[in-house]
């Protein structure tokens, strides 16, 4: 396994796959992290990631079955691990302590 941290964006791609349960191939990884984030991204940086987050031991991967639309290929699905999911909790944790470090009159001031 290679680093355990999590970089913003393959946190986003993480819960993303997270979400789509069953369903997370590259592709419907991009929609819905479009439609979620807001933010357009490349399919090939959908792909490093979800690549880059299988080598680090939070994704695994399998691939589907060959379908006529697709030309005969194959979609590679992807999963998370348990790794994945504590990575994703430490994440969250995290990021739960810092905002509570943060006074509140700190926001009134914008």
């Amino acid at each position: 396994m290679k680093g355990s941290n999590l970089g913003e964006f393959e946190e986003l791609i993480l819960l993303t796959v997270a979400a789509l349960e069953q369903e997370a191939y590259a592709v419907s990884v991009k929609e819905e992290l479009e439609r979620r984030a807001q933010r357009t991204t490349n399919i090939s940086a959908i792909h490093s990631s979800l690549y880059r987050l299988e080598d680090k031991g939070f994704l695994t991967s399998a691939f589907g079955g060959a379908t006529q639309k697709r030309g005969g290929k194959s979609k590679r699905y992807f999963q998370v691990t348990n790794a994945g999911y504590a990575a994703l909790q430490q994440s969250k944790d995290l990021r739960q302590d810092y905002w509570k470090t943060i006074p509140r009159l700190a926001f009134v001031k914008l």
